[in-house]
């Protein structure tokens, strides 16, 4: 178990060019986001919520890390094993910047899952219409790895288990709206958050720094802080 954790959600990717649905009234690239994101949806119109997994996938392709995943990633290579990162994101720009071991805690869009046998499996930034079955069983039935409203996200275990050793949790970019942000944070000793602007789904008094700007101009202030705890066990 690591001491510190780094916890993001779309606020850091936000400056990669990665939208966000809950900056839209809901549209995610023009989308309801029940329509495309939820089991509802995919129930409904199953080819409409492939497609639209599709286009993300194509579009992740072009997309850069940023400061702030650069950062990140440096922190996990000089620390090592003291240093766990978890994301809500689905893009790889954690990956891109150098990270290792990244959990994604609502699955990844790169990665496809066989419904029959259950097998995952990497396909790049290709179309689904690509792959014409599971390289594990064969059937045809594949879908998105990526957890829709309604369906449970197995890995939120991984999280509630890395809390219990962390030190210094660090939020960067996640409104509170899904996870409880600043609970999380009461059970540790310090925490930083770095959102772009208040969120009202989180409790910022908790936190023992906040940062309310670009995850790009708070990196730096953020590597200072988990340098300044690994020197003196303080922030």
């Amino acid at each position: 178990m690591s001491k510190v954790l780094i916890l993001t959600g779309a606020g850091l990717s936000a400056e990669s060019g990665i939208r966000t649905f809950r900056d839209s009234n809901g549209l995610w690239e023009e989308h309801d986001v029940m329509e495309v994101c939820s089991v509802e949806g995919w129930l409904r119109d199953r080819e409409k919520v492939l497609h639209f997994y599709d286009m993300r996938r194509k579009d992740s392709e072009h997309k850069d890390p940023n400061a702030a995943h650069f950062m990140i990633a440096e922190m996990g290579h000089k620390f090592g094993k003291e240093v766990s990162i978890i994301t809500q994101n689905v893009d790889d720009l954690l990956e891109k910047a150098g990270c290792e071991n990244v959990i994604h805690l609502h699955g990844k869009l790169r990665e496809l899952r066989c419904e029959m046998c259950g097998h995952l499996f990497d396909i790049g930034y290709r179309s689904i219409k690509d792959i014409p079955e599971c390289p594990s069983c064969k059937s045809q039935a594949l879908r998105h790895h990526i957890v829709m409203f309604g369906e449970p996200a197995p890995f939120y275990q991984k999280l509630y288990n890395e809390l219990t050793s962390t030190e210094l949790l660090v939020v960067i970019g996640t409104s509170g709206e899904v996870l409880p942000v600043d609970q999380f944070a009461s059970y540790t000793k310090y925490s930083i958050l770095n959102n772009l602007e208040h969120s009202m789904a989180i409790n910022h008094m908790i936190f023992t720094h906040t940062f309310y700007e670009k995850a790009t101009t708070a990196a730096p202030k953020i590597k200072k802080l988990i340098e300044k705890y690994f020197e003196t066990g303080k922030v």
